[in-house]
């Protein structure tokens, strides 16, 4: 991955454009607030379905790094529930998946969450756990679920996951559409289809049921492939906690003073006093 210039980024020959890697309407108010609205009046649970949220070239070139992950970089996960393939989080194969997660985890973008959803704060999961190349094969499927709670290491309470797809072509018939189900768990209310350079945005909480449960019927050389990240909320009354300033051990009275005023200070203190001031500044400057 290189620098080709000030605008561009080059990676395998493609040029991507450095002020368009992300949408630009990340940074307008009035698209923002639009998101919002969309956000709160979504059914069944909280989520927004966002198209071309990324550089379709950048979207491409971490598409074509799915090949580039060995046979022995899948975790497979087989059980009745479910039936996909997710590579190993911290093996990304190449560059533009790294751009992609580093994008998705930078500051700018979490500002854009945090306006979107109303969140005072998202804490990032750099080793991004539950996310990273998720892909389902031929008669792959994953049940209804919830996803998890809290993260397994940090604790830190899961607020929300993305979802970009990355599949040309797709093929209705195919099946592979997520499904978004009531709270009661009877009906799909929403279905996304999979399709290349669609995101979803599903905020995490007791109702958010989800998932493809029906397996997948497509030529076997073909795959539903995606990539995934959570994002968590800070600590409740992190604020409270503690100081939020900076608190510097050494006193800073030769700052405060000048030289004539301690001279002043020294002829009218009782030796005594200054003494004990002095032995006392020595034991804080140790």
């Amino acid at each position: 991955m290189n620098r080709s210039d000030d605008d561009f980024i080059s990676i395998r020959g493609a040029r991507l454009p450095l002020r368009a890697l992300l949408d630009p309407r990340i940074r307008d108010a009035g698209f923002v607030a639009s998101l919002r609205r969309r956000l709160e009046r979504a059914a069944p649970f909280p989520h927004l379905i966002l198209h071309g949220l990324f550089h379709p070239l950048l979207l491409e070139q971490v598409s074509t790094e799915f090949e580039r992950v060995p046979a022995d970089g899948w975790r497979a996960y087989r059980n009745r529930h479910e039936r996909t393939f997710r590579a190993s989080p911290l093996a990304l194969p190449g560059p533009a998946s790294r751009l992609y997660f580093g994008l998705v985890n930078s500051a700018e973008f979490i500002r854009f969450l945090c306006r979107v959803t109303g969140s005072d704060a998202l804490v990032v999961d750099p080793d991004l756990f539950g996310g990273g190349l998720h892909e389902s094969r031929n008669g792959g499927h994953f049940g209804i679920h919830r996803d998890f709670d809290r993260h397994p290491q940090t604790g830190l309470r899961n607020r929300m996951v993305l979802l970009t797809y990355l599949n040309k072509d797709w093929n209705g018939d195919w099946g592979g559409e997520l499904e978004l189900w009531d709270s009661e768990q009877r009906a799909c209310v929403t279905r996304v289809a999979p399709e290349f350079g669609v995101s979803l945005l599903m905020l995490h909480g007791p109702t958010s049921y989800h998932g493809h449960p029906a397996p997948l019927r497509m030529p076997a050389e073909t795959a539903r492939r995606s990539l995934a990240s959570y994002f968590y909320a800070a600590p409740e009354n992190s604020a409270a906690a503690g100081e939020t300033t900076t608190e510097f051990l050494q006193p800073m009275l030769r700052h405060a003073f000048t030289w004539g005023t301690i001279r002043l200070l020294r002829r009218w203190t009782p030796p005594a006093i200054w003494d004990a001031a002095r032995r006392l500044r020595r034991s804080w400057n140790r």
